[in-house]
């Protein structure tokens, strides 16, 4: 019988040292491969993105992220491409389409070219911030305000109506961008609330008494810089001014509309699949996506978008004033519509 022969100790511990190294590398290589397979089994999916650029890219960012499914992103204004949508039709390459305001999904909505919305998805949010019908899911709302400069005009001055705007004693006195997608809403409210006349005539006096603008934002720097006392707009265009340029710098302030007054008017930005979307099950994994409450935590706390989370327990950013302390009248997304008639008032009053 051979004797056993003993081998030297640091030769065992270099053998198993290049056996770990060669099972490491064969472990990170197998890793790689798995990561590669996985993503290359994720088509991208195409979003129609009709929200701030900023905060898409948050969202599109912590997506891939977090499902490995790449997104392709086309932006433009909410009705620029919610037109694109209904000439693309069946031939879209479209998946989802999120945007700023309602009226533009109910537009979608309307021409059939929207896909039911997970029921899981919908639930999440109080029914009355998505489509009735099913076919879109709110995720973000903003209040319509008045910013005003307190070196120019009082606050007991300032006007307890929306509808005050049109009377004589406003002409220069105010800012707008009466085109927008932003203030069609507002139009719109005002004809479910005082008739289609009264919207008519508040286009038409507004048109005559306002200085217009050609953005909303310029509308609250303009205040800001004391060119002009009050500016309508979305509340969320003041705070991103000021994240910009420093508190220390607003010299205005934000002012609610009390009493469910039209000029409080809630927006609401939702979000939908498309009907002929190439990636449908994707799709919906997007929309589940924006309204879970790590998404809807991360968009409230973040400062780049001032819009109050529509999830139920999650807080709005606390510059924001509550959400449950606002007084908006009681207008609802199917009843704002598709801004139809909107675009009818203002052509009526040459305003378009």
């Amino acid at each position: 019988m051979l004797p056993s022969r003993a081998h030297p100790a640091g030769t065992v511990c270099t053998r198993l040292l290049a056996a770990l190294l060669v099972f490491a590398s064969f472990a990170a290589f197998s890793t790689a491969t798995r990561a590669a397979s996985d993503a290359a089994s994720h088509a991208a999916i195409t979003l129609y993105a009709g929200q701030h650029q900023q905060m898409v890219r948050l969202l599109v960012d912590r997506f891939e992220k977090e499902t490995g499914i790449p997104v392709k992103v086309r932006y433009g204004s909410g009705p620029e491409l919610a037109h694109a949508l209904t000439l693309e039709g069946k031939r879209t390459t479209a998946d989802v389409f999120f945007t700023e305001d309602s009226p533009e999904l109910m537009l979608l909505q309307e021409k059939d070219l929207l896909a039911a919305v997970d029921p899981a998805t919908l639930h999440q949010i109080p029914a009355r911030f998505s489509s009735a019908d099913g076919k879109w899911v709110g995720v973000l709302a903003r209040e319509n305000v008045l910013t005003w400069n307190p070196k120019l005009i009082s606050a007991d001055q300032l006007p307890k109506s929306l509808l005050e705007l049109a009377q004589p004693r406003w002409k220069d006195r105010f800012g707008i961008h009466l085109t927008s997608a932003d203030i069609m809403p507002l139009i719109r409210a005002i004809a479910i609330k005082h008739g289609r006349p009264a919207a008519l005539d508040w286009v038409k006096g507004v048109k005559r008494n306002a200085k217009l603008f050609q953005r909303n934002s310029g509308v609250v720097l303009a205040v800001n810089n004391g060119d002009v006392p009050v500016g309508v707009s979305n509340s969320y265009y003041y705070y991103r001014l000021r994240e910009q340029v420093g508190a220390d710098k607003m010299v205005s302030r934000v002012y609610h509309f009390a009493n469910g007054d039209v000029g409080g008017l809630i927006d609401v930005s939702g979000a939908a699949a498309l009907r002929y979307a190439p990636h449908p099950q994707e799709a919906q994994r997007f929309l589940a996506f924006m309204v879970s409450e790590p998404v809807q935590d991360m968009l409230a706390r973040g400062t780049v978008d001032f819009e109050y989370p529509l999830r139920p327990g999650v807080v709005a950013n606390p510059a924001l004033k509550p959400f449950s302390e606002l007084q908006p009248p009681d207008v609802t997304v199917t009843q704002l519509g598709d801004n139809r008639e909107a675009l009818q008032l203002l052509q009526e009053a040459g305003a378009l």
